[in-house]
């Protein structure tokens, strides 16, 4: 990630203009070609560095919610559970931990009783436990990187 990758994520993470041409928009506003800038955005996807491009809606005001939970998924099964987990829409990412529950990832659903149908669908087809830690209180966290 260079110079310019630092200041395309830390502009974008203030928002992304609605507009009929949203990436000219923003490419402009950073001193790079629409293409130019697509093309970063792609490969810092391909590379891993982002893990999703896209809008955070708030799922409750939206009549929706969401979960964090976890699973406490053997070693040597955590690829086959990862991708069983990644396999629902309603799961925003998912990560591994150095705990004893060492996965968690975030459900986020169109309505609230989703959340518990995803849940039970995820522990059926993993023959795991998952642990939900509905959301009490949201909290804003920015990542922001030195150019």
């Amino acid at each position: 990630m260079d110079a310019i990758d630092r200041h395309i994520i830390n502009h974008l993470q203030g928002g992304f203009a609605l507009t009929e041409f949203p990436f000219a928009a923003a490419a402009e506003a950073l001193g790079l070609s629409e293409a130019m800038l697509i093309e970063r955005i792609d490969r810092l996807l391909k590379d891993g560095v982002l893990t999703r491009f896209g809008p955070m809606f708030n799922a409750d005001r939206l009549g929706g919610a969401t979960a964090l939970a976890a699973m406490a998924v053997p070693v040597a099964d955590f690829e086959r559970v990862a991708a069983i987990v990644n396999g629902f829409a309603e799961v925003a990412h998912n990560y591994a931990r150095e705990h004893a529950l060492n996965m968690w990832f975030v459900i986020a659903t169109e309505t609230p009783v989703r959340i518990t149908e995803v849940i039970n669908a995820i522990e059926t087809e993993t023959g795991l436990k998952v642990y939900s830690m509905p959301k009490i209180e949201e909290f804003f966290v920015e990542a922001r990187f030195v150019a």
